[in-house]
């Protein structure tokens, strides 16, 4: 059994394992549905965050946010795809963790989410900390400790 009696491991801050706002997929609020399934898609991703201008972070999309809003009765309504935004659908509650909170915070949420969406303390998205981040510092900890 794994013993993490020092409280080392717990220590680092996100801010150390963050993926910054530049490299991580992202649309903003006013841009179609449609433009949101394509940036999900090239991505690779399964949400992205939607941003205002001033790239503050308001919410989540999915892909099954977005087929969930074109789904008619009979059939799939593809003409809403140009017609609805990315707000009109958009999760608005999300995990979220600050840029100075520790992992133990951040252990908990990625219990339940692939990843964490990363703010500072006005808002503005800094980034996204994933659950293969945490693995990754868990492992190299596990390692470090194995060597005593």
């Amino acid at each position: 059994m794994i013993s993490l009696q020092s409280h080392e491991f717990m220590n680092p801050k996100i801010s150390d394992y963050i993926i910054s706002s530049e490299k991580v997929a992202h649309v903003q609020m006013g841009n179609s549905l449609e433009h949101a399934l394509l940036v999900l898609t090239k991505s690779g991703y399964s949400a992205i965050p939607v941003l205002d201008a001033r790239f503050r972070i308001h919410g989540l999309i999915s892909s099954s946010m977005i087929t969930e809003s074109i789904l008619g009765l009979e059939r799939i309504e593809f003409e809403k795809l140009g017609e609805k935004k990315v707000e009109d659908v958009m999760a608005v509650t999300y995990p979220q963790v600050h840029l100075d909170d520790r992992f133990e915070k951040a252990l908990d949420l990625l219990i339940d989410h692939a990843f964490l969406c990363v703010v500072d303390k006005e808002g503005y998205f800094e980034g996204i900390f994933t659950r293969s981040a945490l693995l990754k510092e868990l492992r190299t900890y596990i390692h470090k400790i194995n060597e005593l």
